[in-house]
């Protein structure tokens, strides 16, 4: 949309999420080309011009869109295998089969992976993907290319794994790249599609995989790379309790005091799951302003355990949400993330005082907006900023009863999304994607997993 033509949404509530939680049990936002214009109490200001559409959103709660900071789109094309196994053991039974995908593969499973999210309020999306089997084709490319075509704002993590079980690995020796070969694929990859401009669309970040999957030396000259071309860092941290015993055997010391010694805690760093986490570390990564990706369905489909949230906010060690691989939360969805974090940590120490809706809900806005460095573009309603928004509807039978929309939202079923816009552009209509066909996806997505399938089988 044209930078002088404008949206108008009036008649909702609103949750801003912004500093201040400003909440506007009914008013208006005004969006004029890809930023918000203005948004406030009551109706929106006469005498608006270039008004290109009017949306009467009565019974509706317009928040940020959601953002997601951890995910593998390549496992939804292996969902619902290996469901009763812990994750070193779900990684010795995937591996294998991960290890022959391909670029129709990827695609097709990022397809699917981005439109179950987008289609459930995601506006800022990423992927984590480290399996690059050798011949398999520009798999960067095809990721990036599903993500553009369905409309949401994204960053690549583009991992790597030079640890394979010559080495003491998890990952099969064919599944692996060499430790230059990663760094140089890395680096080309962020020059070929990373924009840091302040509206951009794709991103790049340098992500290798694991402690348990990578050499200490990958991680030391991945964090120089990144650092050198000025992107973030992101990897799997403290997810298990095998994680902390394979780094103090190999190591000498836990996942946290490993990384530091790497170079990999900092303000530009992310580290999704960060279960096993003691007061030390936290305070590590307070100090630091490490962020972390909290992906509470994950963690209990693993039994990793759960996250130590409410003390790393408590911290201020900033936290977004993710939905992390397919394979792990077969949902794929990123808004039932919001009740699963909040009900999830209330099993622990804190009991119903470690998370409310109104903090459930700024995990998966602001808080992934920060943890993805983007936190001065999007991730809350403001004036200037992007205009990625979404609208719930909260007047149907499963939410119609409950008096604030907010708790609706995060306590209540999975809401509808009538309409989700990214960068002002509308991509979902009634909980339908309007650019990419959902059905196709369905039909592309399942023939690639039995394709995936029929070639893991025959070895």
């Amino acid at each position: 949309m044209a930078a002088d033509r404008r949206i108008v949404i009036e008649n909702c509530s609103i949750a801003t999420v912004d500093a201040h939680d400003t909440e506007y049990p009914n008013g208006y936002v005004v969006l004029a080309g890809n930023r918000i214009e203005s948004l406030g109490a009551g109706r929106a200001p006469e005498g608006l011009e270039n008004v290109d559409r009017r949306i009467d959103a009565t019974g509706h709660l317009v928040t940020p869109g959601l953002v997601n900071t951890h995910h593998h789109y390549y496992q939804w094309i292996t969902r619902g295998l290996a469901t009763d196994h812990n994750l070193f053991n779900w990684l010795v039974a995937l591996y294998p089969t991960w290890a022959r995908i391909d670029e129709q593969m990827v695609y097709a499973a990022a397809q699917g992976s981005l439109a179950m999210m987008a289609r459930g309020g995601v506006t800022t999306a990423m992927d984590h993907h480290y399996v690059f089997p050798a011949g398999s084709g520009d798999l960067s490319g095809a990721i990036i290319r599903a993500a553009r075509e369905t409309g949401v704002r994204f960053t690549l993590a583009r991992g790597s794994m030079d640890r394979s079980e010559k080495d003491g690995g998890l990952p099969p020796d064919f599944a692996v790249e060499s430790l230059d070969g990663a760094l140089a694929a890395t680096e080309a990859t962020v020059k070929e599609h990373h924009d840091s401009s302040f509206d951009a669309m794709t991103q790049v970040a340098v992500a290798p995989c694991s402690p348990f999957s990578v050499s200490t030396e990958l991680l030391r000259q991945g964090a120089e790379l990144a650092r050198s071309l000025g992107v973030r860092l992101h990897t799997h941290g403290s997810e298990t309790v095998e994680e902390e015993q394979f780094c103090k055997e190999l190591f000498g010391m836990g996942p946290t005091d490993y990384f530091e010694s790497t170079g990999w805690l900092g303000e530009d760093v992310w580290m999704a799951h960060c279960v096993h986490m003691n007061d030390s570390d936290i305070a590590a990564f307070a100090r630091t302003k490490t962020g972390v990706a909290h992906c509470p369905s994950s963690n209990a489909r693993l039994a990793a355990g759960i996250a130590r949230v409410p003390d790393m906010l408590a911290a201020g060690v900033p936290v977004g949400l993710g939905v992390d691989g397919t394979a792990s939360n077969e949902s794929g969805e990123l808004h039932t993330e919001l009740r699963n974090a909040l009900l999830i940590n209330r099993l622990g120490a804190h009991r119903e005082a470690a998370l409310n809706a109104r903090q459930a809900l700024r995990l998966g806005t602001y808080g992934g907006a920060q943890v993805l460095g983007r936190a001065a573009q999007t991730g809350s309603l403001e004036a200037g900023k992007l205009a990625d928004l979404v609208l719930w509807k909260l007047d149907t039978l499963a939410h119609a009863s409950i008096a604030d929309p907010v708790t609706a939202l995060v306590f209540g079923a999975a809401a509808p999304v009538t309409a989700s816009f990214v960068n002002g552009r509308q991509i979902v209509e009634h909980g339908r994607l309007l650019h990419v066909d959902e059905d196709a996806i369905a039909r592309s997505t399942r023939e690639q997993a039995q394709r995936l399938a029929r070639i893991a089988a025959q070895g």
